[in-house]
Parts: structure tokens; sequence; C-alpha cells
């Protein structure tokens, strides 16, 4: 059996990658918002090498027994593997090719903090080896937003990063959340995400929505006045105001059970198609019934 820790999480679009635990937990694990890795009795934990080896010696018996199909897409798991050092970052890709000499790239989940702890040269290393498709939770540019939820970094580490990231020809994509700016300042933090984006090249951006959970920090702030959360629909006029900010050709989605309405669209050829649709979801769907739905989104 192959080695997996508490909940294993993964962006939608990674359904059909073979996914390999090389870490879990988080390495920063305050964010005020994330319950997550809650289920885990430890903060951060690295899988051992000879784990790691033995869960590609499985899974190839069981791609070659069971699917006869060749793997070329490996998403590495844990909140962010991408933290690990440039060494063990290169051990594992070797082993991957070892045992799927065929695999293209490996992905997995960034902090935009791990892009520190490596060069320019690492970088572009990494790249070499295959590491391509990273998914980064920027969560938004808004940096008042961004201190109060202890994030760790702000809007112009993001757009630093996210630079060397470019140049070392490593393409990534972002989560965004909706609401993560609180009551009356969701739209002018998407819009100021919008201006940090068209700055870069992320492949995908994907939002996702708040749902605050008991367990976190940030229902404490709210229990004790420091903090308001969006209505429903007011963050639906939030990613509205990003999809209307953005201008650099990208893809726009909203894929996550955290989403009432799924929708999918290639900016900047559908920005007028996924405007016309939040448009429509703002005017006819109630708070009440989203507000439902809200609350019905027990575990992400």
């Amino acid at each position: 059996m192959m080695h997996y820790t508490g909940t294993i999480w993964r962006p939608p679009y990674e359904a059909t990658s073979l996914l390999l635990e090389v870490t879990a937990g988080c390495t920063h694990h305050r964010c005020k918002f994330c319950t997550l890795y809650a289920d885990l009795p430890f903060r951060f934990r690295m899988s051992p090498m000879e784990d790691i080896e033995a869960d590609l010696k499985e899974a190839q018996k069981m791609y070659r027994r069971f699917m006869g199909r060749k793997v070329t897409r490996i998403f590495l798991t844990g909140a962010n593997p991408f933290v690990l050092k440039y060494d063990r970052l290169m051990e594992i890709a070797g082993l991957v090719h070892k045992y799927f000499p065929e695999m293209e790239t490996i992905g997995g989940f960034a902090r935009v903090t791990d892009i520190t702890l490596k060069t320019d040269e690492e970088l572009d290393a990494l790249h070499g080896a295959g590491y391509d498709g990273l998914t980064i939770g920027i969560e938004t540019a808004d940096d008042e937003a961004l201190r109060f939820m202890d994030k760790g970094y702000l809007a112009d580490d993001i757009l630093e990063q996210c630079r060397r990231l470019d140049r070392a020809g490593i393409r990534y994509s972002f989560f965004y959340l909706t609401g993560i700016s609180g009551a009356g300042r969701g739209e002018d933090g998407a819009r100021a995400t919008a201006v940090v984006c068209s700055k870069l090249h992320p492949v995908l951006i994907g939002v996702n929505m708040l749902t605050v959970y008991p367990d976190s920090k940030l229902y404490k702030e709210i229990r004790h006045g420091n903090w308001r959360e969006e209505s429903e629909t007011e963050k639906y006029r939030e990613v509205r105001a990003l999809v209307e900010g953005l201008e650099i050709p990208t893809e726009f989605a909203a894929l996550s059970a955290s989403n009432a309405f799924r929708f999918h669209g290639v900016l900047p050829k559908d920005k007028k198609k996924l405007l016309v649709f939040l448009d429509d979801v703002i005017k006819n769907v109630g708070e009440d019934e989203l507000r439902c739905y809200r609350e019905s989104v027990h575990h992400l």
C-alpha cells in the first residue's frame, strides 16, 4: 500500500495525475482561515526517501498491470512540497524518472516563500528535471488582508518570486480566495489582485470561496469583532471585479466545492461570457440561497 497521511488535497485539474506523498502538513500553518491540515498530529513532516521510492515502485506495478498506460504527470502531495531543499527535490525527480521514464512534468502545491529558498540557477535546474505546473495559493494581492490572515508574504513578494518562475520557465497556477478581504473590501482586493496577476503569467487562476469553520482562527476573530465576513452576493461581485480587471491570457475557473456555481473560461476570449454569467448570478440568485449553499459546505 502507498503511504498517504491524513486527507490528501489536490487541485481539480490534477485529477488524472499520479499522487505521490513527499510531505505532509504545512510549514507555515498560521493562515487564520485554513483548517485543511487540522487532522494531522504534527505541523509538517517530510516523507523518508525509502517510503517515496517504495510508493513509486508500487505505483509502477499498479499502472503497468491494471491501467496499461504511460504516466506523464505526477503531483507531489502536502501543503507545500516545493519547500524542500533543492538537493532533495532533485533526488525525488531522479527516482520519479527511474520508475517512470516517460514522466514529463512534476507538480505540487507551493507557497510564495518556498521559491525564495532556491537560487535562480536551482530553479533552472529544477525545471530541467521536470518541475513544472506548480499551484500557488496566493489568495489575494491585498496587503491588508495578507497581513491580517498571517500569510507570511505581501503582494510585492508574489510579483518578485513568480517573475523568477517565469524566467526559469516553470509554469504555475494561482488560487484566489474570494472573501479574504472581508466585508466591504472584496472588490478592492480583487482589483489589486488583478493588477498583480496582469504583470505575471499564470496558466490558470482558480477561484475558491472562503468558508469560515468554527475551528479556524478566523472564526475567533469574527467572534471578537475583529473581522466581518462578506455576504455571498458580495463574493460574486468580487469575482466579477477580478475577471473584469485581468489583462492577460489565462484560464479562469471556479471548479472546487467551495463554489456554489462552477464555471470555466479562457481570457480574454471568454471575458464577456464570464461577466454576463456572474451578472446573472448577482441579479437573480438570492443571498439566502447562496448562504444556504455556504452552510452546506461542511468541509472542503
